[in-house]
């Protein structure tokens, strides 16, 4: 069951985060932006995303400094990605530059801290012939979930709207989110 929990949780998220790399600058053309414009905030959301790779780290680490478990320590770094990426969703409701790329950029800030506790889970929960096997799998995931996502993107904008694909991309992750809390378990490492 952890293991799924680990694939889950990059197949649920990464998607996410490529669908903004590859779809924002459309996105905002889409809410009436002309490009020049939406250049002036295009970059925000990225920069978020790197402060949340350190932040998810960091968070991490000074709970368990502090006296968490370390499984307790990640899993509330989930819970803070899982919660903020469903800030998406109020994408739908506002069409201000500055609003969107701040909405965007709290989402990104909490994909990256979500994905940076996915990225080292493996090391947590598995001996070290293990890590390497199970981080593949959720690459795997990751990628297969990411080639889907981008076709079906493609297709939904197209014939319908942004709209439900900013709900789903807000819903899944946290989908991701309640399968880590639910499957993993602290417990001794696994061979």
């Amino acid at each position: 069951p952890q293991t799924w929990a680990i694939i889950a949780a990059r197949t649920l998220t990464d998607p996410v985060w490529f669908f903004i790399t590859d779809w924002f600058a459309i996105y905002l053309v889409s809410k009436g932006i002309n490009p020049e414009q939406g250049l002036l905030a295009f970059w925000i959301p990225f920069v978020a995303a790197d402060l949340g790779n350190f932040f998810g780290g960091g968070l991490s680490s000074w709970l368990i400094n502090r006296g968490w478990p370390v499984i307790k320590a990640r899993k509330a770094v989930i819970v803070f990605g899982g919660l903020g990426m469903t800030l998406l969703i109020p994408t739908i409701f506002t069409s201000g530059l500055l609003s969107l790329a701040a909405l965007f950029a709290v989402s990104t800030f909490a994909y990256a801290s979500f994905s940076t506790m996915a990225l080292v889970l493996p090391s947590d929960l598995y001996s070290s012939k293990s890590v390497a096997t199970v981080s593949g799998m959720s690459g795997t995931g990751a990628g297969v979930g990411t080639i889907i996502s981008t076709y079906l993107i493609g297709y939904v904008s197209d014939h319908y709207s942004f709209e439900p694909i900013l709900i789903t991309a807000s819903l899944i992750p946290f989908v991701g989110m309640i399968l880590v809390l639910a499957l993993i378990r602290p417990r001794t490492v696994i061979v």
